[in-house]
């Protein structure tokens, strides 16, 4: 790479930008006031990073296949074969995603990179006029996630973080989607504060302990399929060896933050919007764990996040509350199963309203212009929880942060963390 190519071809997408701002913003597909699109007009999409998990992505509904990319020729063969295998047609293939957001005729750019990658991405995504629609978590730093919400909302795009869970499907070891939870939560029937525990009962414990990296790598040949600079990109430069990318990757702290990184919006996006944190953040962070290594991520045991009004969230990473519920307030508690101590719980909450609705679909989203419901910002605040959570646990001590300012109180080293340097050219 030379310092000339940086992170957006800027002289392209400034000029782009300044040409089509008018239509950057309502794209070709809503120009006609309707929701109906023709044959002719479909969505288009690229996906960018094919391994497994992007792979898995190129094919869901409500947009057309037209680009993939990784810098992993194997993974780039496989999706064009993948895609070929449906008959799909025209799907290019490249290695830079530049020359993927260099394309006008794309709408949607869909992110399922390792995590080091998704705040440039996405901000490059943003800056070339593309709706994007992210895996999670959604940036591996505190100080990403700022400046991916700042790029979107300049820029007028649509943004979705992937995980569901607030919005849809059965939430982990509960037998319910979140809604009724939700209703019972702001009926004020448990009262206020609360105390959510995520553990074993609720299933934290998978592939919370898998994803630990190793101390003792041996340098190997980079393989002649992988052009492992640009897999690094924004990463300190470390020797190649194979556990350091593909599927094992998170169990390294310059590419994402181990079980904590892979798993953690699961199960903490809910919660943020269970207690109508959309907002916010907690003020206090602590972290029981063994003393961690600076380059590979080992297990922990627990995290406890406290909000400015007494809310509460643990992550039981050692199992250790078997029996506690999953949510506690001072006037009922609420089990695994749905199980309560509130009397005739699901008839009163059944009598309640629903939830204020949201925009899960999205191709309806981009096509309309209205927020997804897990967006760039809330999902931000999400993440953060994830990385406040990451940060608690590298430094081994009790943390304390301005939700307002984002940034830890009286703590250089941990604030450190927040905004953390770049590899040469790569850049915000």
């Amino acid at each position: 790479m030379t310092a000339k190519r940086k992170i957006t071809r800027r002289g392209f997408i400034k000029s782009a930008a300044a040409t089509a701002a008018a239509f950057s913003i309502v794209p070709r597909h809503v120009l006609g006031g309707t929701d109906f699109t023709a044959p002719s007009d479909v969505l288009t999409k690229a996906v960018i990073g094919v391994g497994d998990m992007g792979t898995g992505h190129m094919f869901y509904e409500g947009a057309r296949l037209v680009a993939v990319c990784d810098v992993d020729e194997k993974h780039l063969q496989n999706a064009l074969n993948a895609a070929a295998s449906r008959n799909i047609e025209g799907v290019k293939g490249y290695k830079d995603f530049r020359e993927v957001l260099d394309r006008p005729d794309i709408d949607i750019v869909h992110i399922p990179t390792p995590p080091h990658w998704h705040g440039l991405i996405a901000i490059a995504a943003a800056e070339a006029g593309k709706d994007i629609w992210c895996e999670k978590p959604m940036t591996r730093t505190i100080g990403e996630g700022k400046k991916v919400v700042e790029a979107v909302q300049k820029n007028g795009r649509i943004f979705r973080l992937n995980t569901w869970f607030r919005f849809t499907d059965g939430f982990y070891g509960m037998e319910t989607t979140v809604k009724p939870i939700k209703k019972l939560i702001e009926s004020g029937m448990l009262g206020w504060p609360l105390k959510i525990t995520i553990g074993g009962p609720t299933g934290f414990d998978w592939k919370l302990g898998m994803w630990s990296g190793k101390t003792n790598l041996t340098p190997q040949q980079v393989p002649d399929e992988l052009d492992y600079d640009m897999w690094l990109g924004p990463a300190p430069y470390k020797p190649y060896h194979p556990h350091r990318v593909h599927q094992s990757f998170r169990g390294y702290w310059d590419y994402d933050g181990g079980g904590l990184g892979d798993m953690g919006m699961h199960y903490l996006d809910p919660v943020q919007y269970l207690l109508d944190k959309d907002d916010t953040s907690p003020v206090e962070i602590e972290a029981e764990t063994v003393q961690q290594h600076p380059d590979a991520a080992v297990a922990w045991r627990r995290l406890t996040m406290k909000y400015a009004d007494g809310c509460e969230i643990i992550l039981d990473g050692d199992n250790r509350d078997e029996n506690v519920p999953y949510i506690e307030g001072p006037d009922g508690k609420l089990f695994k199963g749905f199980e309560s101590d509130i009397p005739n719980l699901k008839k009163k909450l059944d009598a309640l309203p629903d939830p204020e609705p949201q925009v899960t679909d999205f191709a309806h989203a981009v096509r309309t212009r209205k927020k997804f419901a897990l967006n760039d910002q809330n999902g931000h605040r999400s993440c953060t929880l994830v990385n406040l959570g990451v940060i608690a646990v590298r430094l081994g001590r009790k943390l304390h942060f301005d939700p307002v300012k984002q940034l830890f109180i009286g703590d250089e080293q941990a604030n450190r963390l927040i905004d953390q340097p770049m590899r040469m050219p790569w850049h915000i």
